[in-house]
Order: C-alpha cells, then structure tokens, then sequence
C-alpha cells in the first residue's frame, strides 16, 4: 500500500494551507486556508461574496482542482486549528467533497461561522468535533489522533494519522508553550510515543525556521509580563486608551483583560473578528472576560460604542482590530479620523503584534503609526511574542518524532529550504528522506 502526499496550497508561499494524503484509496485532507496577504484581506475582511475561481486565479484560496486528478475517496477533512489560513477556505471548497469536517470544538464552531456567513456556495458538509487527546476512524485503514499542541489561537491540535504503513503526523502550526492560560501545554508524552511506534512521515510548517531571534519561542507568560508593564500606568491615566492584538490570540485577549480589569476602566472589544473569536471562545468557556467588558462587532454598534468612548475617554480601554494598519481596519480607521472616536493628546496606544513580514504590511504600519503619533498618541509596539515554534523547537520535535520522511510546508522556497539545512543537521538528507515540495506536486512513500 503507497501512501501519498500532495502539496495543495502553502508550499510557495505563507497561508492558504491544504495538503492532501492518500493512504490506498483513501484521501485525508488537511485545512483549506486563505492567503491574507494577496487581496490584503485582515480578519475583518468579508469574502463571503466572492467566488471560489476568483479566489483561486487570485492566489487567495489553494487550486484543488489538482483533486479531480486524485484517484481515491475523500474521507474526511481535518483542521489543525482556526486561523483563516487554515479555514478561511472551507466554504468556498468543502462543498466538492461527500467528507466530514473534523476539528476541535473551537475550530469546528469557527467553521460552522464561516460556512454560515457564505453567500455563493452552499456547504453541507457535516462537522464533527475531536477533542485533543481523541482518535476517530475515518476508514477501515485510517485512524484520526489529535494530540494536544499549543499555538496562538486556543485547541490547536497536531492531527495524526495512523495507517497500516506508518504514522503521518501534520504539525501546521504550533509553538511549545508550557506556561498559557487557556490552554494546556503540548502533549510531550504522547510526541514521544509516537516517535517510538515509528513517523513515517512529519509535514511541519517552516514559518519562523530562518528568524534567528527565535532559536526558541518565549512563552506566552513573556508577553504577559510586557502587556503588564506596559499598561500599568496608562490605565491610570485621564487619557485615551487602546490596545490593539489579533483578534483570533484568546490567549492574548484573555491576558488584556485580565490587566484591566482592576482598574476603573470598561473594556471595549470592537470589530467583526472579535466578536467572532472571543465570542465563540466565551460562549466555550474558554475565555473569561470580566463584567465590566462588552464585544461590539457590526459596524453600527462599533460606532456606538465609540461615540461613548470619545466623551469620557479616561473611563474606557479600547481593544481592537487593525494591527497590521490595514486601511479599512479600525485602528487604522481611527488614525485616519474616519470615526467617532479621536486621538488626542497623550492618549496610549499598545501594539500587541509584529508586523507580519510583508512589503505592504510594512507601509500600512508606517502610515498608521505616523498618522497616529501626529495626532499625539504615544505608541508602545510590538508588545508580543510569537505563535510559532523557533529554530532549536523544531530541532527538539525532529528528535522527539524521529520520523523516516520530513515535507516543510507553511512557506516559501527559501524558509522550505532553511528547514530543509536544520534537518541535514539531524542526519537527514534533501532529497533522500526530506522533499522539499512545491504546490501541486506530490511525494509517494511505497509501503
């Protein structure tokens, strides 16, 4: 029985992710994300309306169409966790597969949102939920794991399929993160085991590889301490005040609040994506927001919320969307002067994301910041820690999985390539047991 792997989407670029596996006759497939940065779409953005060969001939959504080609069945259709590079493309292609939708009870109540806002296709896939720590059969020849992992979104998992060849592990993405709030710490154990029942194969993102400040990604605690150091005295002041994080980061958001609520201050979180991730992750119990915090998300309630906020201004936090200084964003929005709230003198601005590494991402910054600093903001950036595993992290997992084949993914040539270095450091060799692949090519294990 061969085993396949077929690069779909994120092998030339950061984002839109799918990748397929045929185990026999049997296909799993692995998230269907968006590509954010080709129509400079942030979590705000409204696609619903768009169709799916638009989107494609875009670069937005991966080209599946290589599926046709695919002789097998779809079992089902798998979901590390709910970014919109993961899911951001469910409902523009579930619906040309008779397969369930599998994730978390996170990811899977994200996918349900998504599928429920989409205007062009009709998506009646089933969604089943996993949680970390279960397995499903998909098949006869194929058992669904997910082990716990952490990330920056809550129940990011590393799907794991067991087949009669070997194990196939997809870890897209994660970081190891022992010390977060909302969600518990990877399932070391469990990566262990696996290494000793034999990986056949680890298909691993490559995001952060070629950073060499991330040898190892700091701990989400790290982020706290800044987020508490850098707000302790503006919360105090009779000034504006806003911190501005990703909205999908619970973690994060939880952290803000946390800060907050022992000051005098309400607690406003204002856009369409927050209301979506924190108000799914609240109504899940997995984020616990104080009582003096409310979520705002259509624009009309945003606004609302905004004229109250530019009366008193000294009485509110605003936490909100629009870090990477997207324009249509809100925080670029108020920079800009295009609501009821604006900045004034001495108000506070915390930046709770770097800036995703992008020429445009850059330039939007940069204006934003300007524009915001000419309005007598003082700005604190980059008040974070990353969400993705460093160099000597994947050195570690490598050495907890021992798999036979590595496939980087998550990135262009050249971070596919750096991985590629950090495991002829293992002992691997490009070309021999790492494949480096690119979108629509495949890699075939003959079992």
């Amino acid at each position: 029985m061969s085993v396949e792997v077929i690069a779909i989407g994120g092998y030339e670029e950061v984002g839109r992710n799918m990748t397929a596996v045929k185990v026999g006759e049997d296909v799993i497939i692995f998230d269907m994300g968006i590509h954010l940065d080709r129509i400079s779409i942030h979590e705000d953005t409204d696609i619903d309306r768009m169709h799916s060969l638009d989107l494609i001939e875009r670069g937005v959504i991966p080209d599946d169409t290589l599926m046709k080609d695919v002789d097998g069945k779809v079992k089902g259709i798998v979901f590390s966790h709910g970014h919109l590079d993961h899911i951001g493309a469910v409902a523009k292609l579930a619906h040309r597969y008779d397969a369930p939708l599998i994730g978390t009870p996170y990811t899977a109540a994200l996918i349900q949102k998504q599928i429920n806002g989409e205007r062009k296709f009709k998506v009646n896939n089933p969604i089943k939920t996993l949680n970390p720590g279960g397995k499903m059969k998909l098949s006869e020849d194929i058992t669904l794991e997910f082990v716990q992992s952490t990330h920056s979104i809550p129940q990011a998992v590393f799907p794991v399929l067991h087949t009669p060849e070997g194990i196939i592990v997809y870890a897209l993405d994660f970081k190891f993160d022992n010390h977060q709030k909302v969600s518990p710490p990877p399932d070391y154990r469990r990566l262990k085991e696996l290494g000793r029942k034999g990986v056949l194969a680890l298909i691993v993102e490559s995001t952060n590889i070629k950073d060499t400040n991330e040898v190892k990604t700091y701990s989400e605690r790290i982020a706290r301490n800044i987020l508490e150091d850098l707000m302790r005295g503006p919360l105090y002041e009779k000034t504006g005040m806003i911190v501005t994080t990703f909205s999908s980061h619970v973690e994060r958001v939880q952290t803000i609040a946390d800060i907050a609520k022992k000051s005098h201050r309400e607690i406003l979180f204002l856009g369409r994506s927050m209301e979506r991730f924190c108000g799914i992750a609240e109504s899940q119990g997995i984020l616990k927001l104080p009582k003096n915090s409310s979520i705002y998300g259509s624009p009309k309630a945003v606004n609302k919320a905004l004229m109250k906020a530019e009366d008193n201004r000294e009485k509110y936090l605003l936490v909100t969307t629009g870090h990477q200084g997207e324009p249509d964003a809100l925080l670029p929005r108020i920079a800009n002067g295009k609501t009821p709230f604006n900045i004034k003198q001495g108000d506070n601005v915390i930046i709770s994301a770097p800036i995703i590494p992008n020429p445009t991402n850059a330039a939007n910054r940069h204006i934003m910041e300007r524009r915001l600093k000419a309005s007598g903001a003082r700005i604190y950036a980059n008040a974070h820690v990353s969400g993705h595993a460093g160099r000597e992290d994947h050195r570690d997992f490598i050495r907890m999985l021992k798999p036979q084949h590595i496939i980087p993914a998550h990135g262009d040539l050249s971070m596919l390539s750096a991985y590629g270095e950090l495991a002829e450091e293992e002992g691997y060799r490009i070309g021999n047991n790492v494949h480096i692949l690119r979108n629509a090519q495949a890699q075939v294990f003959n079992g």
